[in-house]
């Protein structure tokens, strides 16, 4: 029987205050949302965490469900997808009988109606087994939120509405061969002929690729070069079996093998008008504006990695041993273990406070760069801490830490570089001075 989520949805929305555990604070249903500090059942401390409210019952049960099935279907298999680069469809499936799949699609269409606080809660855990097999399951999730945030009533329905009947996939298209972080430099075209846009391009490195049923483009519509971003760029829904599309081939890549990456060609496609979003010029707005939702769920899935890289190597230091005691014992690999819980801890910290603003209708495009960026860094030295830690072995394939390495490097990569994360955090900062 499928899993349905409204439960979790309502009560994460209301943000009903629970009475705290012993020893912690209490607070009345009135109190300013800031000033909040409760419990947070995670990893391997419970133990309260300053502004942020306490779990519900019903995320609880959802953290529960996501950690289960990580264990039980997720890291039986996930060296089995890692070394065939098979898209993993029987999980999949599975993840979408439960409700792991349209987790932020609204109950009015089918979906979970969870907030991105509840889908960060979800994806630690998933990502704990494998980062790839997670990415198959949610990235969907980056397509969909264009449509959820900007489409309107009749686009919803379209295609929000049929993502929770089956098993299907969205993908997300705006980087190009040429283009990532530089979004203004989008060589995609579409020009308006009647009641259809032409739309003609390539887009590269798209998550979901070759699995998508449709896409969310973003294309230029305003020939002239000197044109702003904010009204040169128009955001599309392409169904994928229009005439034109063509999918590339699944390209190989360094970790994350079991998600389905590759190139997308648009050779003069007509789209219908009615698949533009919001309106021609508010593509750049809309493209950037999905990232504040999903930024967040990317580093809840660096914690999930860096959580798993931290278990593994603590688990190996009090097996392993030498000089007639454990490896854990030497001073060494007890403050390289010491870093690695503190970085989990804290990247856990800068997820939730991203998406707590987000749950509250504040703007959180600096904390989402902020957990993207500091979440994704700290997967990648626990991943590769973890692998100094299991010495010689940890470079081999037989043990889990080498594919947790490979996994990690581009968490800093999709949805915005470690870079570009920087300068957004910086325009923030500078921008709202005297504004703290």
């Amino acid at each position: 029987m499928r899993f349905h989520l409204t439960a979790a949805r309502r009560a994460s929305r209301l943000m009903c205050l629970q009475t705290p555990a012993c020893g912690r604070r209490s607070f009345s249903s009135d109190a300013d949302p800031s000033s909040v500090s409760t419990g947070y059942h995670f990893g391997l401390l419970n133990y309260g965490i300053g502004g942020l409210p306490e779990l519900t019952s019903e995320q609880k049960q959802l953290q529960d469900m996501a950690r289960k099935f990580a264990r039980e279907e997720i890291i039986p298999k996930a060296a089995h997808y890692d070394k065939t680069g098979e898209f993993p469809w029987d999980i999949v499936k599975k993840g979408f009988e439960i409700g792991l799949m349209n987790q932020r699609v609204p109950t009015e269409y089918g979906g979970g109606g969870l907030s991105t606080l509840d889908a960060c809660i979800v994806t630690e855990e998933l990502a704990y087994g494998c980062t790839g097999i997670t990415s198959a399951i949610t990235s969907a999730g980056l397509g969909q939120t264009p449509v959820i945030h900007f489409g309107n009533e009749e686009q919803k329905r379209k295609y929000l509405t049929p993502m929770t009947q089956e098993p299907m996939h969205a993908a997300y298209c705006v980087t190009e061969p040429t283009c990532g972080s530089d979004v203004n430099g989008v060589q995609t075209r579409a020009v308006k002929k009647g009641d259809h846009y032409v739309l003609s391009g390539q887009k590269m490195w798209i998550t979901g690729g070759g699995v998508a049923r449709w896409y969310f483009v973003l294309a230029r519509t305003d020939p002239d070069p000197m044109a702003p971003a904010s009204k040169a760029f128009t955001g599309f829904i392409v169904d994928a079996d229009f005439p034109g599309v063509i999918k590339g081939r699944k390209e190989l890549n360094m970790g994350q093998r079991a998600s389905d990456v590759r190139g997308v060609t648009f050779e003069d496609v007509l789209v219908p008008k009615q698949n533009v979003l919001m309106s021609e010029g508010a593509g750049f707005r809309i493209a950037m504006g999905a990232f504040d939702a999903t930024r967040p769920p990317v580093a809840a899935s660096a914690t999930g990695l860096a959580k798993r890289a931290l278990e593994e190597a603590t688990k190996y230091a009090t097996e392993r041993k030498t000089f007639g005691v454990p490896i854990g014992e030497h001073q060494g690999v007890a403050f390289m273990l010491a870093d690695m819980a503190i970085g989990v801890e804290l990247a856990r910290l800068s997820y939730v406070k991203a998406a707590w603003q987000n749950l509250y209708g504040q703007r959180n495009t600096y904390t989402a760069s902020i957990a993207k960026a500091f979440a994704s860094e700290v997967a990648n030295k626990c991943a590769a801490d973890a692998v100094q830690i299991f010495g010689g072995s940890g470079f081999n394939s037989e043990y889990p830490v080498e594919k947790l390495m490979r996994d990690a490097k581009i968490l800093m990569i999709y949805e915005g570089t470690s870079q570009i994360q920087r300068v957004i955090i910086a325009r923030e900062l500078l921008k709202n001075v005297g504004n703290r």
